[in-house]
């Protein structure tokens, strides 16, 4: 059977195809009768007929498709994100590609023989922003999330409130009479990370001391890292480890329990995302929860903003920390 079109519509309904594309469009008030608008939907329905998105869509200059560029599809953060951005975009008639900046591999290669073609925008985080050079979307919409909001390249930014998350960090644990800091920092150049970095330096008071390592986002090169950083004497070695995401943490729980270090006697861990990793360890990870959907729903609220032309307001999304088991009192001196 051939596929029905608007000609045969308008044939059964006794109409042309002009009041067809009114009625089918949803701009036939004014213009046609409610009567002959049932008739054309009615006939619609009996043949089965769908419009051709991809010829309309031609006509208008517009895919209604977003590019959502992150840096990996392993990391369950970004899932999530995907799929907050992926709701709202359907609520509006969109579809969002998802597309993981190969990590490791140099450039990303451009997916598109031609980015400006095939998408109407583009909604990426900071940490795969090397990413979009390949692209070749220059003058596509761009919304960043989780960036610097101060930079001019794109023309909306979605960050989370990263700097109040790591101030509840610091909090939870000067009240439980920690001194001794270490910052299990990322690897990574990334403004997200920078930002916690800055708060937790400038949150915590003297006499309180703050050592930094760094590792790849990996729970081996955390738990690498965390192993030569613990192997001091007791007097000097810190007792509250904050780590810039929940896998790192793992690896430090995993550095500490090989030291024979117990947590959180001997050592208070905490993380940052709330992943399903976070219940999965032993004792349970103290964290910041990030809703990681609410920064996909949010960044594709905003480029449908863009889009449309309507002013869009930046609001940092609120986090809070979720504390268990692997945080408690500092080790009495």
């Amino acid at each position: 059977m051939t596929r029905p079109t608007s000609r045969d519509v308008a044939t059964a309904a006794g109409v042309s195809q002009a009041t067809v594309s009114l009625v089918l469009g949803d701009k036939w008030r004014g213009r046609v009768s409610e009567r002959t608008a049932g008739l054309v939907r009615e006939a619609a329905t009996t043949l089965g007929y769908r419009p051709n998105l991809a010829a309309r869509n031609l006509r208008l200059g517009s895919t209604r498709t977003a590019l959502l560029v992150v840096p990996a599809l392993t990391n369950e953060f970004f899932a999530r994100v995907y799929t907050g951005a992926a709701r709202i975009a359907a609520e509006h008639g969109f579809g969002v590609v998802l597309y993981p900046s190969p990590d490791g591999t140099g450039p990303a290669r451009d997916p598109f023989a031609s980015a400006r073609a095939a998408l109407d925008g583009v909604i990426a985080s900071s940490m795969a922003a090397d990413a979009l050079h390949a692209l070749g979307g220059d003058g596509l919409p761009l919304v960043m999330l989780d960036s610097d909001p101060t930079a001019d390249t794109a023309h909306a930014h979605v960050n989370l409130a990263i700097a109040d998350g790591m101030r509840q960090t610091a909090e939870h644990l000067l009240h439980h009479g920690h001194h001794r800091f270490l910052h299990l920092a990322s690897a990574i150049d990334s403004w997200t990370f920078d930002i916690r970095a800055d708060a937790l330096a400038a949150l915590l008071p003297p006499p309180a001391e703050l050592r930094t390592v760094r590792a790849h986002l990996s729970v081996e090169a955390a738990r690498t890292a965390m192993e030569s950083a613990l192997d001091t004497p007791a007097d000097r070695r810190p007792t509250a480890v904050v780590c810039d995401d929940d896998i790192l943490a793992a690896g430090a729980c995993k550095a500490a329990r090989r030291l024979g270090l117990r947590i959180p006697e001997d050592l208070s861990v905490t993380g940052f995302d709330d992943l399903a990793l976070a219940t999965a360890v032993e004792p349970e990870l103290t964290t910041v929860h990030l809703p990681a959907e609410r920064v996909g729903e949010q960044g594709m609220t905003a480029l449908l903003a863009v889009l449309e032309g309507t002013p869009w307001t930046p609001v940092d999304i609120p986090v809070h920390l979720v504390v268990r088991d692997s945080t408690g009192p500092a080790p009495r001196a």
